[in-house]
């Protein structure tokens, strides 16, 4: 799976997001919207890690999805 598939199906990939990281809320996921630097960001924020590992955290992510 690519970043692309997710972007354009956000809706159908909010609810696995938000069971990776629980953190995030329907809000956040709202503003993310399908951007990887959103979901970053929001990652960096709510966990308290760095760039890379909420990068790395969404590598893993997505190739299990």
């Amino acid at each position: 799976m690519n970043w692309n598939q997710i972007e354009g199906n956000w809706e159908q990939f909010k609810g696995k997001a938000q069971t990776q990281w629980g953190k995030l809320t329907g809000d956040d996921l709202d503003v993310i919207a399908g951007k990887r630097k959103e979901l970053s960001g929001k990652i960096q924020a709510a966990y308290g890690k760095t760039q890379e590992e909420a990068d790395r955290e969404i590598d893993d992510w997505m190739s299990r999805g």
